[in-house]
């Protein structure tokens, strides 16, 4: 019995949600996964999953185990790599968690040159918008732009990115351009769902802030971004999604005096992962591509276009 692939066929099984979506990850046919399932289940003399003809479920004990399995997997596999001849080149396997819109847009495009320069290195990407725990989830690089804090997790800054108030020219002239923040209780505003309805905005007097009324709220970056270009309202975008639209006028920036605070896109590693070499190669791989200048610098030089702007704002200043 193979202990160590069978508790490898429990923790994807797991992830997947199914025996073929297992097989799939694992370049095997369902029935060697459930084969795996079945002899750890009788080793352990308890089952992992309830299996019914549509999903399966984990039990009470593989649920309390998928985290413990998956360290001592890891744990196998650092041991292996560094047991093996040396060959001048990395190896092993990295888990990452990316958010949605930025790995769409930017992050994929990093990571897979990252893989293609080195051949000995195989990744799982998982993205979400939300804080993740890199330990309790099994991460060994979490990234993300939300505050939470871990403990025993590093948090390693990679890029300060920068946010704007944003309307389109449309909006504008429909409504009317906010002067001030309180203005914003009489418009529509779109809301990411992370960030939540609270907006704060730096001023010569300091800061203040103001719950918007959510025209509309979503999870997904770019859904954000087309509907505040379609009118719908005005929205706080991030650089990478707003600059190409601010760029060809489709988006303005609205109430300059006030800026929005930018966010630090940081990785959240475990300490326990963080001195492994192929972990802190791939950190200062993404710092070297990010801090610096990230990928949407490009678009435009700054600052903004200003004739659109001040052609939209000179529009709607007085509009009622």
């Amino acid at each position: 019995m193979d202990t160590l692939s069978n508790l490898k066929a429990f923790v994807t099984t797991a992830d997947a949600g199914s025996f073929s979506g297992a097989a799939r990850q694992l370049g095997l046919v369902p029935s060697v996964i459930s084969k795996r399932i079945d002899q750890l289940e009788w080793l352990i003399r308890a089952p992992l999953f309830t299996r019914s003809t549509r999903k399966l479920t984990l039990t009470d004990v593989g649920e309390r185990y998928l985290h413990t399995v998956r360290q001592v997997i890891a744990q196998v596999d650092d041991a292996l790599v560094g047991m093996a001849r040396a060959s001048g080149e990395l190896e092993g396997h990295i888990r990452v968690k990316l958010p949605t819109t930025l790995a769409i847009l930017y992050l994929s495009d990093i990571l897979n040159d990252f893989i293609k320069s080195q051949p000995r290195i195989s990744m799982d990407i998982v993205l979400a918008d939300r804080s993740v725990n890199p330990i309790e989830e099994s991460f060994d690089i979490a990234i993300g732009a939300l505050p939470e804090l871990y403990g025993r997790v590093q948090d390693k800054p990679l890029r300060l990115m920068k946010r704007y108030l944003c309307a389109a020219p449309a909006y504008l002239e429909r409504m009317g351009a906010p002067q001030h923040p309180a203005d914003l209780a009489e418009h529509d505003c779109l809301v990411f769902t992370t960030s939540g309805v609270r907006w704060e905005f730096q001023s010569p007097q300091g800061l203040t802030g103001i719950d918007v009324r959510a025209k509309l709220r979503t999870n997904d970056g770019l859904a954000l971004c087309k509907a505040t270009i379609a009118g719908t309202g005005i929205a706080v975008l991030a650089d990478y999604i707003a600059e190409s639209a601010l760029a060809s006028g489709q988006l303005v920036e609205v109430m300059q005096p006030y800026s929005v605070s930018g966010i630090w896109l940081k990785a959240l590693v475990p300490t326990s992962r963080l001195e492994l070499p192929r972990v802190r190669m791939l950190l200062d791989w993404l710092e070297q591509k990010l801090q610096s200048a990230g990928p949407w610098d490009k678009i435009r030089d700054s600052p903004h276009a200003a004739a659109p702007q001040s052609e939209a704002l000179a529009t709607t200043a007085t509009s009622p």
